[in-house]
């Protein structure tokens, strides 16, 4: 406790001597800011501070803009419960499935088997509200029950830094369904250890943002924006990044997959919040330049913040599999890749990417294409789809999409599977395969029959 003591006074002084769902996509443009810097924060003491208190027994390199420090903690995370929530580095050698050893015996997924997977985010804020999920036979069954049932082996769940902050997803008079703060750090473990009880494995989608992170936006999050240096920018992220790890793996849901960033495709930590920016965090400015992440105009530091985020996952497990997320990979992707890996040298194990026939991102047959002709690029590089839907059109649901989809992922060298977005959800990307019926979420036949179907030919079974 004394070295402890003794290292955030250095640290302090040492800071002392220095004086932000919409889904559409926005065109890769340069843009400059002439909004004015201000003097570097005490945050990322606070962000220290943060790890000394909830990390487990670990050493952690930290590095500001001054010095290397070495910070030791014996703290640990108390284990949580969904019911406490109440109501309302070279990974190039892991571009594999999880190894064997990650993965329990009674696991719905085994290393190597094809991913299908649904992001099931708002399960929690659905079954927060009492809300109960039926299965095509009619019977109540819990929503993981279900998934399982018709093959689904993979769940994802987003994150944000605080929902609850000015902005966020779930800020005062934001919440979409609660002003409960869903999305936090409390509510993803708690749920994620739901995921690990069911036996499936887990795909953690880090938004680096208190509200979405998308193509349109990407906002600085609240406790982070008084910062004026790159470098202590990068660190917070590690800092943010290694805690949350660590208080899933302390809570025994540590993810097998670790998105770094949400559909970062022209960056991310780019913009800031306006006097009127909205609930969903439309109508922002630009960062400083000197902070920014835009990667058509600051690639060295979306460089930086990549490396600081993939730096600190493999310090929690070398054995996740790490994740970056775009949109329109048929657009952008080759340019994306060229930019990232190409250029700054970033090494991750799958290129993810959400494929939306409604946003204009293609078809299948263009999904395999580009899969197709990056794994010759890249052939250390895994593809998968981090987004889709079995609908071609606004809130709608096509048959057959979304058997043609994992089909074809099936049949395609070095793609993994696939994410359904949001079961529960429909809107401008296309339809759900629930349906509401008052508080009750029923699962579609007709969808669900889909994937019952094509099992066999993805060698998986229902659980």
């Amino acid at each position: 406790m004394f070295f402890i003591k003794i290292i955030t006074v250095l640290f302090s002084t040492l800071i002392a001597f220095s004086c932000g769902k919409g889904k559409g996509a926005e065109p890769l443009v340069e843009s400059s800011s002439s909004f004015e810097s201000t003097s570097l924060s005490s945050e990322f003491t606070e962000n220290l501070s943060s790890l000394l208190t909830e990390s487990s027994s670990s050493s952690l390199l930290l590095r500001d803009s001054f010095s290397s420090i070495w910070i030791e903690s014996s703290s640990s995370v108390t284990p949580l419960s969904s019911s406490s929530l109440g109501p309302q580095q070279s990974s190039s050698s892991l571009a594999q499935q999880p190894s064997s050893s990650s993965i329990s015996a009674s696991s719905v997924y085994k290393s190597g088997d094809y991913i299908l997977g649904a992001d099931i985010s708002k399960f929690q804020e659905y079954e927060s509200r009492g809300a109960l999920f039926y299965d095509v036979d009619g019977i109540q069954k819990p929503p993981f029950a279900i998934l399982k049932n018709h093959g689904f082996n993979y769940a994802r769940l987003k994150t944000f830094v605080d929902p609850a902050a000015r902005y966020g997803y779930a800020a005062a008079g934001c919440g979409e369904t609660s002003t409960e703060a869903f999305g936090d750090k409390t509510h993803v473990v708690a749920y994620a250890k739901k995921i690990k009880d069911a036996g499936m494995a887990f795909l953690l989608d880090i938004h680096y943002s208190d509200n979405w992170a998308d193509p349109g936006k990407q906002i600085i999050p609240e406790r982070w924006r008084s910062i004026t240096s790159i470098d202590v920018l990068a660190d917070s992220i590690y800092a943010y990044t290694y805690d949350l790890l660590m208080a899933l793996k302390n809570n025994g849901a540590l993810p097998e997959m670790v998105q770094v960033g949400n559909e970062i495709t022209n960056g991310m930590l780019r913009d800031l919040p306006t006097a009127s920016t909205n609930c969903w965090g439309a109508n922002t400015t630009p960062a400083p330049a000197s902070i920014s992440g835009q990667l058509s105009t600051q690639p060295n530091n979306f460089g930086k913040m990549l490396k600081a985020g993939l730096r600190a996952v493999h310090d929690v497990s070398p054995n996740i599999i790490t994740v970056m997320h775009i949109e329109s990979a048929v657009a952008n992707g080759s340019w994306w890749l060229r930019e990232v890996v190409g250029k700054q040298k970033i090494e991750f194990d799958v290129l993810a990417f959400s494929a939306y026939t409604a946003y204009s991102h293609g078809v299948a047959s263009d999904w395999k294409k580009f899969i197709q002709t990056e794994s010759a690029k890249y052939p250390k590089i895994k593809f998968l789809l981090a987004e889709y839907n079995g609908g071609v059109a606004a809130n709608t649901l096509s048959p057959g999409v979304s058997k043609e989809i994992n089909l074809m992922l099936k049949g395609t060298p070095k793609a993994l599977g696939s994410f359904y977005w949001e079961p529960a959800l429909n809107g401008e990307w296309g339809g759900a395969i629930f349906k509401w019926s008052g508080n009750k979420l029923n699962a579609i036949s007709s969808a669900f029959s889909e994937f019952d179907e094509i099992l066999p030919a993805l060698g998986l079974t229902r659980h």
